[in-house]
């Protein structure tokens, strides 16, 4: 069976990691972009099954349910992720809701984003309300994909806010797509000889 070199061990090590858990270890102030284009400023004090709780300053703690939640990054780095952040007005004006059903969302396939990740290759997420990340792929999980922006300013996004995924060329890397068009095939790390193991 073929396989892509290392993507086993990736897994293995990264795909339960969760970015909330280092928000709750970190006990700082992140931003987190919800849907209906809110921006909370605030600390995780708890990673719960399905929701997060957390705590704004000044005001009481708060349930939210994960899959309103888009992004996030340590508050610090706002100002100069704000600088970076684009719209595609197209898909803004359709105004999508979060999507519940998992079969339903717009899934990438781990063995696509494993070599866009350690080819460093310029990526383009849109999300559901439009917003752009431009960058390359510096690590994902189960449920989420950390994007380095320019200057390598990690975003974490949420799997299930993509809306679409291009490279530079507008090659589509959405599994709707790569399911026939198998773009990991054509990486380095392609072998047609495999271990028995594969995850993604």
């Amino acid at each position: 069976m073929a396989y892509l070199a290392g993507l086993q061990e990736y897994l293995d090590a990264s795909y339960h990691d969760s970015v909330f858990d280092q928000a709750v270890s970190s006990e700082g102030l992140w931003n987190m972009h919800l849907h209906d284009h809110r921006i909370i400023r605030a600390a995780v004090a708890e990673n719960l099954r399905y929701d997060i709780r957390i705590k704004i300053p000044g005001q009481a703690d708060e349930i939210v349910p994960k899959v309103t939640v888009k992004f996030l990054y340590p508050e610090d780095l706002s100002e100069s992720v704000q600088k970076l952040l684009k719209t595609d007005k197209k898909v803004k004006a359709m105004e999508l809701e979060p999507i519940l059903a998992p079969g339903k969302r717009y899934h990438v396939k781990n063995k696509s984003l494993f070599p866009l990740m350690k080819e460093k290759k310029v990526v383009f997420f849109t999300l559901l309300e439009g917003e752009i990340l431009r960058g390359i792929v510096g690590g994902f999980s189960r449920y989420e994909i950390t994007v380095k922006l320019k200057g390598g300013i990690p975003v974490t996004l949420l799997r299930h806010s993509i809306y679409d995924l291009r490279d530079k060329k507008g090659r589509c890397f959405l599994k709707s797509f790569q399911e026939k068009a198998r773009d990991w095939q054509k990486s380095e790390l392609f072998s047609e000889s495999s271990p028995d193991r594969d995850k993604a």
